[in-house]
């Protein structure tokens, strides 16, 4: 065995750093990179509605369920009035994406067929989430998020 001398001592020393400062950086780089951005431009103007909306979706007594057909490739979204029959929906908006970035961001077209909004949509396996947004007669906003596991 070679004896370990003060140069052999420093070189350990300093890949090991060189190896920690590496990787560190490297993870900051793909944070950066990947993170999707502000979910509002002002939290504090946002705070200031948000009860009143979330009383005003309460009311309107929606529910809704979601489902998506791996081997079809079609997302279905149904609303459900407090009446239990399909809600009238006026407008509905759905982002369809990855909870960690917005690479993979997709707004599908949906159309309204028997009461079920259906799109086609072709999803890699993992974790996806679903940003809802629909339109009441009144005005009123439906806001829901979603999370979705994919197969695959």
């Amino acid at each position: 065995m070679a004896e370990l001398t003060g140069r052999k001592v420093l070189t350990i020393t300093v890949s090991a750093f060189a190896v920690i400062i590496g990787v560190n950086v490297l993870l900051a780089w793909k944070a950066v990179e990947t993170f999707p951005g502000l979910e509002v431009q002002n939290s504090y103007v946002a705070s200031q509605t948000w009860d009143a909306e979330r009383a005003a979706q309460r009311e309107l007594g929606w529910s809704m369920t979601t489902d998506y057909d791996e081997a079809a490739g079609e997302l279905r979204l149904s609303f459900v009035g407090p009446d239990g029959r399909p809600a009238a929906v006026q407008g509905l908006s759905v982002l369809v994406g990855r909870p960690t970035e917005a690479r993979d961001d997709q707004w599908p077209r949906l159309t309204l067929n028997n009461g079920v909004f259906r799109a086609p949509l072709a999803l890699a396996p993992g974790k996806w989430m679903l940003k809802v947004e629909a339109m009441a007669a009144s005005g009123t906003m439906f806001r829901q998020r979603i999370d979705l596991l994919v197969e695959g």
